[in-house]
């Protein structure tokens, strides 16, 4: 077997090579030897993973900064990490989302899951945004943006360098143009019969957040005739959903007035801004104050940003959840839904259940748990990487 001519990194005696063999994409700075030779390697380097007998495991992009030292590229050895790999590599993510959905909006490619361990490009028609949240990715950015752009055909590709992620790996928290320019103003997306503005140089993350796209849709079968209440509603995820599925009003909260303004765009672009109102403030005091006022609602989702996005900081977390549930469901209508939802790595699906639950029964409410949703298909889990599938969301009847 001819090797790359490629630097070698090697795993300790006592670390079984079985994992990365069944499939695990990430290598821990303490799994292995760290001589000079591997402490002195560019970061994002390409290299070939050997077992500590020296038999290869696979080709990694190595970090000597980042707690995980090497992520897992491919594990075949004799492959070239080029451009034409890459262009290969996106065909595959965008063969899924193309036979998933009819419009080109979605995310294109969800990190380890898609190969492309890091990475995660989100599509919006003809702009394309990519978070490259690994060195191997920000040192091959231009042959990256060349490759997608030869792909999908976008016309536009941006960088978006915000987000914890980054700072893990050492890297700048500058966003640029990468290909043609960015809009000037916000995005039309269409969703679940809905119109989402999509903001993708100023706001959150990429600009919108497809992973609830399920759950909207199954939150829309619970809005005929409803009214709703949507808190950390951001651009109006699940209240323009539910709008658009029937509900005879909507309330969303948020803290941010900039992303209130992009969830009334939307409204009035759905031709509904009579049945659409907006509130500014922090979510708990919003709460309790539409509590004071004697408030319900039909269906009440709560969306709350990541409250656990480290396990160092998992039980604060899981309180923060549980006086979520605890504050929204006294605002619940009798025989009303209430959907609670968590983007916290750190917080496991039963964890998760239990602190909202618990919520439920401290605000003297009791229902039925009637689904639990995911992210949708375009964020794909990696079957050994437990933090791709970070998003939980609980559908109760109270």
């Amino acid at each position: 077997m001819t090797l790359p001519s490629l630097p070698v990194i090697r795993l300790r005696p006592k670390v079984r090579p079985q994992a990365i063999r069944h499939g695990f994409p990430w290598i821990y700075d303490n799994e292995l030897v760290t001589d000079r030779r591997t402490k002195a390697l560019k970061p994002g380097a390409i290299a070939v993973l050997e077992d500590a007998e020296r038999k290869p495991l696979a080709l990694v992009a190595v970090n000597p900064v980042s707690r995980i030292m090497a992520r897992v590229l491919t594990r075949d050895v004799n492959a070239t990490i080029d451009e034409n790999w890459l262009v290969a590599t996106l065909g595959r993510a965008l063969a899924l989302r193309e036979r998933l959905y009819t419009a080109p909006f979605y995310r294109l490619v969800h990190a380890e899951a898609d190969g492309l361990p890091g990475v995660v490009i989100d599509r919006f028609g003809d702009v394309a945004v990519i978070q490259p949240n690994a060195a191997w990715a920000e040192l091959l950015l231009p042959q990256l943006t060349r490759a997608l752009a030869e792909v999908t055909g976008v016309s536009s590709v941006l960088k978006n360098a915000s987000g914890r992620a980054r700072g893990l790996e050492g890297l700048d928290e500058v966003s640029a143009v990468l290909l043609g320019q960015a809009p000037d103003t916000p995005l039309a997306v269409p969703m679940n019969g809905a119109t989402y503005m999509a903001d993708l140089t100023g706001g959150q993350k990429t600009g919108l957040f497809y992973d609830q796209r399920s759950n909207h849709s199954f939150a829309a079968k619970l809005a005929q005739d409803a009214r709703v209440l949507d808190v950390f509603s951001h651009v109006g995820g699940f209240s323009l959903a539910m709008l658009a599925g029937g509900a005879k009003t909507a309330l969303a909260v948020d803290g941010s007035e900039a992303a209130l303004a992009l969830a009334t765009e939307g409204a009035e672009r759905m031709e509904m801004a009579e049945k659409f109102a907006s509130r500014k403030g922090d979510a708990f005091d919003v709460l309790a104050a539409l509590a004071g006022e004697g408030e319900q609602f039909d269906v009440v989702i709560c969306d709350p940003p990541a409250f656990a996005p480290s396990k160092k900081a998992l039980e604060a977390g899981l309180r923060a959840y549980e006086r979520v549930a605890r504050l929204a469901a006294p605002l619940v209508a009798e025989g009303g839904y209430l959907g609670l939802c968590s983007c916290s790595h750190a917080v496991e699906l039963t964890r998760f259940r239990a602190a909202s639950t618990r919520g439920i029964g401290r605000a003297g409410r009791a229902g039925q748990l009637i689904h639990t949703g995911a992210a949708g298909p375009d964020h794909p889990t990696h079957p050994q990487l437990a933090e791709s599938g970070y998003l939980k969301a609980l559908f109760y009847r109270l």
